[in-house]
């Protein structure tokens, strides 16, 4: 209830009255406090009022994914793109390796290969990213054959471009995708760092793969993260290839078993199968790894046919820190290497061939899925250091 004071304004004192009859009509039931007391109900109940974002996405059939948006569709086009309006696949490839090879032009002038000549040109191999082993190496060699002598820019390009030629040419492989002699799937294990480009690598080889007139399934193991199997359905979708999802944090060997089963019921030839790659924690993504490895096997003992490691080139010489880790949990019996367009770390290919001899599928320098080719030793060393 409330008590008004009498005004002295009569005139004001009506309103107000006019107003509350307005607000409050007579016989309408008064309002009270509300009262806190604590209800008596069950854990379960509990639970259900205080579900979690996690809670919520769990009980859904699908992860939600963002609405599209024009600019979705733009993203689109440019992956979709084989940018031949740009001068085709070598042109995008020295034009990624440009600031690679923009180095060696700046240290390259005209002159005598003498001690301080040397020492200019192992920076420069260095700040390329072939690390000081292989610089070092590479520049024994020229002061074995060249040392005294007066060469021109050409020239030492040209040198270079066969020094790394004969590094890289042990390693440029294709990766092996012929039908299994007994007929099974041929599974391919996908592992690398969150971020360096894995699961668009993924969509890309299907595509390729398609396009050679194989038969392709997507297997979303990465179930840690829901952007991974949204990234990955959204390729299935463009390339028409079924994608073996479960819900988030579900067990990716589960995953892998479940996609292996349709797979070779299906008479799929070649399925791939995404991982998660948290380094923070190597033992559980060994267990992770090795468990998935192990599920797959039950169904093709000789699986995984080929387990490659995705490196992102502008990370570097802590490309070679990922090698090193990711042998100790798996074994990897090839490297795919993206993002090398704009980077300045194009001779980490040549570190990486030096140091671990193992086969170097393909290069990526860009979003389309055209950007992701085949490496072929002589083309990649010729644009890194700049030669047309």
């Amino acid at each position: 209830m409330m008590f008004w004071r009498k005004k002295k304004n009569e005139k004001e004192q009506d309103r107000q009255d006019q107003e509350e009859k307005i607000l409050h009509p007579d016989g309408e039931p008064s309002l009270e406090l509300p009262v806190e007391y604590d209800a008596d109900i069950s854990e379960d109940q509990k639970h259900d009022i205080q579900k979690t974002e996690h809670d919520i996405i769990e009980e859904l059939e699908q992860t939600p994914v963002p609405d599209h948006t024009p600019s979705d569709d733009k993203k689109e086009a440019e992956e979709l793109s084989d940018h031949t309006e740009e001068g085709g696949w070598l042109s995008r490839l020295a034009s990624g390796l440009k600031k690679s090879s923009q180095k060696f032009t700046d240290v390259l002038t005209k002159r005598k290969l003498d001690e301080a000549a040397l020492e200019d040109l192992e920076d420069t191999l260095i700040m390329a990213d072939l690390g000081p082993k292989t610089a070092a190496k590479i520049v024994a060699e020229f002061s074995a054959t060249r040392f005294g002598t007066e060469v021109d820019e050409n020239e030492i390009k040209q040198a270079l471009a066969d020094a790394m030629t004969a590094i890289l040419d042990p390693v440029a492989k294709p990766i092996d995708i012929s039908p299994r002699s007994n007929g099974k799937t041929n599974v391919i294990l996908m592992t690398g760092v969150n971020g360096a480009g894995k699961t668009t690598t993924i969509g890309k080889m299907a595509r390729q793969f398609q396009d050679q007139g194989k038969t392709v399934m997507l297997a979303a193991a990465d179930t840690f993260r829901a952007a991974a199997v949204d990234q990955l359905k959204v390729w299935g979708a463009r390339n028409k290839c079924e994608v073996v999802t479960k819900e988030v944090g579900a067990d990716p060997a589960a995953v892998a078993f479940e996609a292996m089963q349709k797979a070779m019921d299906k008479g799929v030839d070649i399925l791939l199968i995404d991982t998660a790659g948290r380094l923070h924690n190597k033992k559980n993504l060994m267990e992770e790894l090795s468990k998935i490895i192990r599920v797959i096997q039950k169904q093709d003992e000789t699986a995984p046919h080929s387990t490659l490691l995705v490196l992102d080139a502008t990370t570097g010489q802590n490309a070679i820190a990922q090698v090193e880790t990711f042998k100790e949990l798996v074994d990897i019996s090839g490297l795919v290497v993206t993002k090398l367009d704009g980077s300045a770390k194009g001779g980490i290919v040549v570190a990486l061939a030096d140091q671990f001899d193992i086969p170097v599928h393909a290069v990526g320098v860009g979003e389309g899925i055209k950007d992701l080719q085949p490496f072929t030793a002589e083309n990649y060393a010729r644009s890194l250091v700049g030669l047309e």
